[in-house]
């Protein structure tokens, strides 16, 4: 049967676009905090700007893990929650749902202990992993010195929330950003600069308002799972519910996107630390991008959480044939976001680089190049995400995408990135080109994957105990 990139299916558009809208929201939300952060701290200098960076470098490795185990539960979550509209008998698919979060929540706050631990009692190796700069390093360190309690909340909330979006629950998590992105601004101000009679904390005060917005954020999140939420149906007595029967199809599926996800994690950090020691202004260059690159793309990962949902949804009820013309629908749409993204990229980069005010010159100028770079990028990095984070992933195909994401990571990109900065000295925009170069790959891959038909794949609930 022949499929087609793009159709008027308004039912199919409205569907995804109702998941995906408020998920790009709230992510546009927490890019604005992240944004208004890195504002206020490079309005107090370069050295500011840079450690706050790389310390996130290495927050956000955590968050990718946190990110692969909650979406390597949503694969599981969306199909049982499938199962669980499409059949009279809803006892298996129910307790499978219930167990799949207990088992995410339970490895979350494991891999939580073991960061926050690293970060209280090696934060100067850790910085210095990312830059030999000794001001960055001790700025680095009072950052990390707030951030320790922060792995429990936002891993928690980060977790939770993506749980509820696979039950189509996704106005909460938008409503829950909103308040904190208050709590953020208004805690960032005055810790930042010392506002309203609280000491003047400068970096550190960046990472207690962080703290404290996560906090805000793991109260409502878990508040409405524990005694709310009527879809999932999970309490706190579930934390403790036996979970043998489903440990082997849980980790058959979720922790090839863990494995895939943290692996990149290391591999994305692999390439902050080739930034880091191209110099300051480099790094600080790259933190300017960063943000507006996220901004860019917000509709793009809501449309990839989105295809996750809708593609194990429609296998839940076995419409196979379906999911098949989806998939194609989704690749159109990346192409289309894509190249929306970059035309934004080309027109936002000269006002978002001049608001800047505590950067210099040269700063200036690579950013510039990094945002052209991007603009090119995105295109490609949009459509393998749509498919690749969420179709694909979707239908159950996670260990192939474990192997595929990562060897072209660690064969293609960082090499070329390597080469391109320490041994040819090329100007930043083939750097990050480099660097990147694995989109371009996998955008071609996804689609030879979606074809085969291979990605889609049978999902168990796992017996009685």
């Amino acid at each position: 049967m022949k499929y087609k990139f793009f159709d008027s299916d308004p039912k199919f558009y409205k569907n995804v676009f109702t998941l995906a809208l408020p998920i790009a929201a709230q992510s546009l939300i927490t890019i604005g905090v992240n944004m208004l952060d890195n504002i206020m701290v490079g309005s107090l200098s370069e050295t500011a700007l840079s450690s706050v960076s790389l310390a996130n470098s290495f927050i956000s490795i955590y968050q990718i893990f946190c990110m692969g185990l909650g979406m390597g539960a949503s694969v599981l979550i969306s199909r049982y929650y499938g199962m669980k509209k499409g059949e009279e008998d809803t006892g298996d698919a129910d307790r499978a749902l219930k167990q799949t979060v207990c088992l995410m929540l339970r490895l979350t706050l494991s891999l939580a202990a073991l960061f926050a631990l690293a970060t209280a009692l090696i934060p100067a190796l850790i910085m210095s992993m990312y830059t030999e700069d000794e001001s960055i390093i001790l700025m680095g360190e009072s950052y990390f010195g707030w951030s320790v309690p922060t792995y429990f909340f936002l891993g928690a909330s980060l977790t939770v929330t993506i749980a509820l979006r696979s039950v189509r629950q996704v106005r909460l998590p938008l409503f829950v950003s909103i308040g904190a992105f208050f709590v953020n601004l208004l805690a960032n101000y005055t810790f930042i600069f010392g506002k309203f009679g609280a000491p003047r904390m400068e970096v550190a005060g960046a990472a207690l308002g962080t703290l404290i917005a996560r906090i805000f954020e793991f109260s409502m999140i878990l508040g409405y799972l524990f005694f709310v939420d009527k879809e999932i149906g999970f309490r706190l007595r579930h934390l403790l519910m036996k979970t043998g029967s489903l440990i082997g199809e849980y980790f058959r599926i979720c922790i090839p996107v863990l494995i895939s996800d943290g692996i990149l994690a290391i591999g994305n950090n692999t390439v902050a630390m080739v930034i880091g020691h191209l110099g300051k202004t480099f790094v600080a260059a790259n933190a300017i991008t960063a943000v507006t690159q996220q901004l860019s793309t917000v509709v793009v990962q809501g449309v990839a959480q989105a295809g996750a949902i809708v593609t194990g949804q429609t296998l839940g009820t076995g419409k196979t044939e379906r999911t098949m013309r989806q998939g194609y629908l989704f690749f159109g749409l990346g192409i289309g976001l894509g190249t929306i993204s970059a035309a934004f990229i080309a027109l936002a980069k000269n006002p978002i680089i001049a608001s800047y005010s505590g950067v210099g010159p040269e700063t200036r100028s690579i950013a510039g190049e990094l945002m052209l770079a991007i603009s090119f990028i995105i295109i490609f990095q949009a459509t393998n995400s749509i498919m690749t984070k969420g179709v694909l992933r979707g239908g159950g195909d996670t260990k192939m995408l474990m192997l595929t994401d990562n060897i072209f990571l660690w064969l293609i990109s960082i090499p070329l990135g390597l080469l391109a900065g320490f041994v040819l000295h090329l100007p930043a925009f083939w750097i990050y080109v480099c660097l990147k170069s694995d989109q371009i790959i996998k955008t071609g891959w996804s689609f030879l994957r979606l074809r085969s038909g291979k990605w889609i794949r049978k999902i168990s609930t796992g017996k009685n105990e």
